[in-house]
């Protein structure tokens, strides 16, 4: 909808009746709307997925697919079901009332349509669009796509599921002396470019970052949503930041600034994913071994002076599409037995 307060909106009206369409089409360009028209409900659903809209006139009985039907289309479909619908219809009693209302609609006109009250129930129903739009696009602005789509199908909850994924942890090594050597807003200038590159690489292998601490980052690669080859996209996305960070530095050193280095850990496996924290303030999250070792694992990368250290579990899925070295198996804290890792082979 256009940001000019409720006007300007693009309605549908879908009416079997031509007379009736024409009316009521006139009607809303009046007030200042643009209005299309569907003569019924199969057309009118080509029109809603093809096409955008911000409200629907919808009446109830008309040939091929009636106005229950529609209704019932609409709320099974996650693109439209937030779309508000207005029901005009001579139908008589509350049953028919009560069923709009249960299956979605914003709202119900007995016709002949009284147009005050149209133009207050237009009023009325955009304005919660509006409001509801804007919800949408905090909820993008501060979640991955993936996570928003989760929040729309499955609502919010706190707690979690247990899933098979892979978990990344990725650090700017030696970022605190650089900090230091640097005036604060050229850190946060640092900061900004890097997380625009590192989510670039990330979100194209269907990763979601999870965490952003300082210059560490958290990435889930396999939920919310399942993907069945999470470990080969989590290496994939890594070998791809470290090849993007070279690239960059390629542009740093140029203007006389330090090369920066990052190191990456990654463990696959079991874990409780989901969302953690109040009903006030949450994200989403995973816990558990998997995610304590792929924390340990980016930790020894300064140690092994490797730049991306994977699991077994990792390595044993990603047969041999990409080529590591093993390091033999080290003691990781937390860990009663020795972990084998292995460095996945990138080129500096």
């Amino acid at each position: 909808m256009r940001e000019s307060g409720i006007g300007g909106a693009r309605l549908l009206v879908v009416d079997d009746n031509r007379v009736n369409r024409l009316l009521l089409t006139r009607n809303l360009e009046l007030q200042g709307h643009s209005a299309a028209s569907a003569e019924n409900g199969r057309i009118a659903l080509e029109m809603l997925r093809r096409e955008s809209f911000d409200l629907v006139l919808l009446d109830m009985e008309m040939p091929e697919m009636d106005g229950f039907q529609v209704l019932e289309q609409l709320v099974n479909d996650l693109q439209l079901r937030d779309l508000p619908v207005i029901v005009t219809s001579s139908l008589e009693g509350i049953d028919s009332v009560v069923r709009c209302i249960e299956l979605g609609a914003e709202d119900y006109l007995a016709k002949p349509i009284n147009p005050v009250l149209l133009k207050a129930r237009l009023g009325a129903s955009l304005e919660k669009k509006r409001l509801r739009d804007q919800q949408k696009e905090f909820v993008r602005r501060f979640a991955t796509p993936e996570v928003a789509q989760d929040l729309q199908t499955s609502g919010f909850a706190l707690g979690g599921k247990r899933v098979d994924a892979s978990v990344m942890f990725v650090d700017i090594r030696d970022f605190t002396p650089l900090a230091e050597s640097q005036p604060p807003e050229e850190t946060i200038e640092l900061l900004n470019t890097y997380y625009t590159l590192m989510f670039d690489a990330i979100s194209a292998h269907g990763g979601i970052v999870s965490l952003i601490i300082g210059d560490g980052l958290m990435v889930i690669f396999g939920a919310p949503v399942p993907q069945p080859e999470h470990c080969d996209s989590a290496v994939r996305a890594a070998m791809e930041m470290i090849e993007t960070i070279d690239l960059f530095n390629v542009e740093r050193t140029g203007v006389g600034k330090p090369r920066i280095r990052i190191g990456i850990g990654i463990a696959s496996g079991d874990m409780v994913a989901g969302y953690a924290g109040t009903n006030e303030r949450a994200t989403y999250t995973c816990v558990g071994d998997t995610v304590n070792l792929a924390a340990r694992l980016e930790s020894h990368t300064k140690v092994a002076q490797r730049s991306i250290l994977i699991d077994g579990a990792t390595r044993a899925a990603l047969g041999d599409r990409i080529p590591v070295e093993p390091l033999g198996p080290i003691q990781v804290k937390g860990k009663s037995v020795a972990v084998e890792v292995y460095a996945v082979l990138v080129e500096n």
